[in-house]
């Protein structure tokens, strides 16, 4: 069978998918020739009898093989945060099976195994990068119980907490990047926010790219978690724009504090202001739910945002704030209020007066 022809993905690097023995060997290198160059090896290998792991019988393989396999082939087109997060679950989650062959494991009791140490969403994404890793093999998915995950409602500040969080950021290190989170902008966007993508005469950000963390540290990201997140978002906070004025030497990053740095900060500010303390992205929900609140439209939050599709934003980010809550509860009550009989003290009154409901009979 002939090497199927080399593509290039949008990172750049070259990939093909070969198909031996039954199995889809993904082979990839950084120029189309080295990437043809190394899959026609691998095919000679096989011809020869040398077949490595990747041509065994999946269920000869072990699931730490397999698990590495996926990675691996992954590696060219995920992000770097998750593949570290990957490989952080195979260092990690099912100590046990890791090393059993695929075919022995008793796959319901590596999940109640480690729903015993662990949390139900821990697990639970664990066992999807096993799901992954079997589907890529084209090996049956086995049939599993996972326990469920509980809705961890994620804190955000009301409306009328905004303004004492933003008084208390004021003349701080991590000023500007909190507010740039209260623009919408995800915490890896802040940190990968460059000088040249702000327009202090226009108050317009350009939000294109992001710094991830991955196995080596920080890196730099070309492009953002998805289509719709390379934006322009409008500077609209007047702190956000002084403070920018501020700023002396306006080159390279804005954001010059580390992740871990910034998430202390910010829970510091809150506890100083005497509001709810929220994590970073908690920020970004505290826009969402402001911009509901401020009756923007659900299109224009989601381009300023950059959320990918309506249900997303629309399911997690737009959270009614308690105050419109209890103004909506005011608003069905004063309906049913008036709709109810008067006391009887108050239809005496009217009857006194001339001002009751009931019509008068002409004489």
């Amino acid at each position: 069978m002939k090497v199927p022809e080399p593509r290039k993905l949008k990172s750049g690097t070259w990939f093909v998918q070969l198909r031996l023995d039954g199995q889809s060997i993904s082979v990839t290198a950084p120029t189309k020739t080295e990437c043809r160059t190394k899959a026609e090896l691998i095919k000679a290998k096989y011809r020869n009898g040398q077949k490595d792991l990747k041509f065994r019988k999946v269920g000869e393989m072990t699931l730490r093989e397999a698990v590495t396999q996926y990675i691996e082939s992954r590696k060219a087109t995920l992000s770097p945060a998750t593949i570290r997060g990957y490989t952080l679950d195979l260092k990690n989650r099912f100590p046990k099976y890791m090393d059993k062959k695929i075919a022995a494991i008793k796959w319901q009791s590596m999940i109640d195994d480690e729903l015993k140490s662990k949390s139900e969403k821990t697990v639970k994404n664990a066992w999807g990068l096993i799901h992954s890793s079997l589907a890529a093999l084209d090996y049956p998915i086995p049939e599993v119980s996972l326990a469920k995950v509980p809705v961890n409602e994620i804190a955000f500040l009301q409306p009328e907490e905004i303004k004492p969080f933003c008084e208390a950021l004021k003349g701080r290190s991590y000023e500007i990047p909190a507010l740039l989170e209260l623009h919408g902008l995800r915490l890896s966007e802040v940190l990968g926010l460059d000088w040249k993508n702000v327009d202090c005469k226009k108050w317009i950000i350009t939000v294109n790219g992001a710094r991830v963390r991955s196995l080596d540290g920080m890196v730099d990201k070309q492009t953002n978690k998805n289509e719709t997140s390379t934006r322009k978002v409008p500077i609209v906070i007047p702190q956000l724009r002084d403070a920018m004025k501020a700023v002396e030497d306006k080159t390279g990053p804005v954001a010059n504090l580390g992740q871990l740095a910034l998430l202390r900060d910010v829970n510091r500010t809150c506890k100083r202001a005497g509001v709810t303390v929220v994590t970073n992205h908690g920020l970004r929900h505290s826009f969402a739910s402001l911009c509901y609140h401020q009756k923007i439209s659900e299109r224009q939050v989601m381009q300023w945002g950059g959320w990918a599709d309506f249900q997303t934003m629309h399911r997690i980010y737009i959270r009614l704030a308690a105050s419109d809550e209890t103004e909506a509860a005011k608003n069905m009550e004063s309906f049913f209020a008036d709709s109810e009989e008067k006391p009887a003290e108050e239809q005496a009154t009217e009857e006194k007066t001339g001002k009751s409901d009931q019509p008068q009979n002409s004489q």
